[in-house]
């Protein structure tokens, strides 16, 4: 079944490899056994023509075991991401780890009021901005949804906002069946039409299926049209421990294992060969509360193990993770949010999607994803490893400046201090006491706002060519023109 050698995982293995396959034969069974719910007839034929047994009065469907196995061997092991300028591209394979904002939160925290409140487009366009400056989120998503655009074209808009804004690529997502094909007209405006946008892809679609074990009209239907498209698709199973799924780690993984399969069996059905990433948001249920607990230990565990299963399939990993259920950028949020980062590195997850958010994955701050940059990076660093060669040994330096020496003046020491150890800039404060109190006794939240305020009036993001630019314009406009809305922020009224 492996695709890659199981000695190639990464250093975070939760999981032994009879473990893996006990979840991998279990959750094949349920889906044999059991099935899945599928409320999209388009889906159904599909799954019918190719031999699964399909209930269509009840909306079931039970997948034969030999078709997951066939359908996982089409699917592609490496996905490559472009960027509009060539500078940001991203390969999804092995180990190699991309972060990116979270998607798709309905709230930010206000920079300077500190209050929850529902974001507007200039917050959407500040958010993007910052993230086009950071060296270490490496990718965009469509990280808020607006309250100052009409509900049935947010989707649309929020892409529109990344693209003007970032020549990064995009984790987004739809709202609606319509909305992908225009988000599809979209990208191909960047990327110069709809064969160059299958060639040479600059985005990634959510698509999740609803725990337990079914798929709605809308998101069923995304994920073919995503595969017909040559559209990248990260399939997110959300079980909720507890409360949409069992209450144990290892059961919840086999659900989450055997809704992944039922989607990525869609998805190759439509297309073959077509790109799936194998993603996930799943959470721990709070019973104290009645509320998703993103920053608790089990669901980092969650994603990690089951980034472990993508990775015995061969395919693409993704995970929500750098999440923190803290309310404001406290001690909190920190040790969640780094927690989290640091163990998705660990796991070799390749798309971990989640800097910036706070507030059960549903709010934005700017100062939390400027921090979490940096976490990011430390991440990074922790994942590069010790190099160890003649030179890094430094025998001779050693030699050279012998007991009681100091370095500081030697030449290595001036070369591999940057190249070997990883120097965060002033956001963390490593000043002397009263060096610190000279500068305003400034706690980490306040120099993060300092630092996002010179950044969004001093960084320039690359503009988009006048013919591309004019071409996405003219993409907007006629969705403005069909939906009859007669303006729009960033747009001129009609």
């Amino acid at each position: 079944m492996t695709k890659f050698s199981f000695s190639n995982y990464p250093a975070l293995q939760l999981l032994s490899r009879d473990e893996v396959e006990s979840i991998h034969l279990t959750s094949m069974r349920i889906l044999e056994e059991v099935g899945v719910k599928v409320y999209n007839d388009n889906a159904l034929k599909l799954l019918q023509d190719a031999g699964v047994e399909v209930l269509f009065d009840e909306k079931l469907a039970r997948i034969p075991q030999h078709l997951v196995r066939e359908c996982l061997i089409k699917t592609p092991s490496t996905l490559k991401l472009y960027s509009r300028d060539g500078k940001h591209d991203r390969i999804l394979e092995g180990n190699r780890v991309t972060y990116n904002p979270g998607s798709a939160a309905l709230y930010i925290l206000d920079s300077n009021t500190r209050e929850v409140r529902r974001p507007l487009t200039r917050d959407l366009v500040d958010l993007v901005r910052l993230t086009d400056s950071l060296e270490f989120v490496q990718a965009q998503s469509t990280a808020l949804v607006v309250s100052d655009v009409p509900d049935e074209i947010v989707d649309r808009f929020r892409l529109y906002v990344v693209l003007k804004n970032s020549p990064k690529t995009v984790i987004t997502g739809t709202f609606s069946i319509d909305g992908l094909y225009d988000m599809r007209d979209m990208l191909g405006a960047i990327a110069g039409g709809e064969r160059e946008l299958m060639r040479r892809p600059i985005a990634i679609f959510d698509t999740c299926p609803s725990a337990p074990l079914k798929w709605s009209e809308l998101l069923s239907q995304n994920l073919i049209d995503c595969a017909k498209f040559g559209i990248p698709a990260e399939i997110l199973p959300m079980p909720q421990l507890g409360a949409t799924g069992p209450a144990t780690l290892a059961g919840s993984l086999v659900q989450h294992n055997a809704e992944f399969l039922s989607g990525l069996v869609m998805a190759q059905l439509a297309k073959p060969g077509a790109p799936v990433i194998y993603g996930g948001s799943p959470t721990t249920f709070d019973q104290r509360y009645c509320t998703s607990r993103l920053g608790a230990i089990e669901t980092m565990m969650l994603g990690c193990s089951y980034a472990q299963i993508g990775k015995y399939y061969g395919l693409p990993t993704h995970m929500y993770l750098g999440v923190s259920d803290a309310k404001v950028v406290d001690a909190q949020c920190g040790f969640e949010s780094g927690l989290g980062i640091v163990l998705g590195a660990l796991a070799g997850i390749n798309v971990i999607s989640g800097p910036g958010m706070l507030g059960f994955e549903n709010c934005q701050s700017l100062e939390k994803l400027l921090i979490d940059n940096t976490l990011c990076g430390m991440a990074l660093r922790l994942i590069d490893g010790v190099t160890v060669d003649n030179i890094t040994m430094a025998t001779n330096l050693i030699e050279k400046v012998g007991p009681g020496g100091t370095y500081l003046a030697e030449k290595h020491t001036l070369e591999w201090t940057r190249k070997d150890q990883f120097l965060p800039s002033d956001l963390v404060d490593r000043q002397t006491f009263k060096a610190w109190q000279a500068a305003g006794s400034k706690d980490i939240v306040d120099r993060a706002k300092d630092i996002v305020r010179k950044t969004l009036s001093d960084h320039k993001p690359e503009s988009l060519p006048s013919d591309v630019e004019k071409d996405l314009d003219n993409v907007m406009r006629r969705i403005m023109e069909r939906e009859k809305i007669r303006a729009l922020p960033l747009m001129p009224t009609r």
